[in-house]
């Protein structure tokens, strides 16, 4: 695992939130046929949207006087400021800078996600990884730097 050297004290906290955003898959360059041809219905002009489920997952010591890895009420704030409030009730194609020229896929927000959120975690705490629900059957994860051997 890049960059961590796991000791007994380290725990990893989990923490889900859910928001709700549009969008539309649709590359500018690309003639109407290729974009229908490569995204189908998620081309539609009109976008369409999804309640997501977004995992953050954190590690760190446990704190010997809290006996917390990280207070709740902190990392409430943090993706109520980094996620919820760019990207809940929003269409990604129009309201968020980030994907003014890019694609808005699963993928994408996940991306968007841990650059939002890496850099509000400091040394011994940091974010693990991200696990992004689109619809229960549809999920990715991503790991930064924490990416497993495969």
């Amino acid at each position: 695992m890049g960059g961590f050297l796991l000791s007994a004290d380290f725990v990893f906290l989990s923490r889900k939130i859910y928001f709700s955003s549009a969008h539309r898959y649709h590359i500018e360059s690309w003639s109407a046929d290729k974009n229908l041809a490569v995204f189908g219905a998620c081309n539609n002009p009109y976008g369409h949207g999804h309640n997501y489920e977004l995992e953050v997952t954190v590690l760190g010591p446990v704190n010997e006087d809290t006996g917390m890895v990280i207070n709740l009420t902190d990392l409430d704030l943090i993706l109520k400021e980094k996620i919820m409030n760019p990207l809940d009730h929003k269409h990604l194609n129009h309201e968020v800078p980030y994907f003014k020229d890019r694609v808005p896929t699963t993928e994408n927000i996940i991306l968007f996600c841990w650059e939002e959120l890496a850099p509000c975690f400091s040394h011994p705490l940091s974010l693990y990884k991200l696990k992004l629900y689109e619809n229960p059957e549809l999920f990715v994860e991503y790991y930064g730097d924490n990416t497993p051997s495969v």
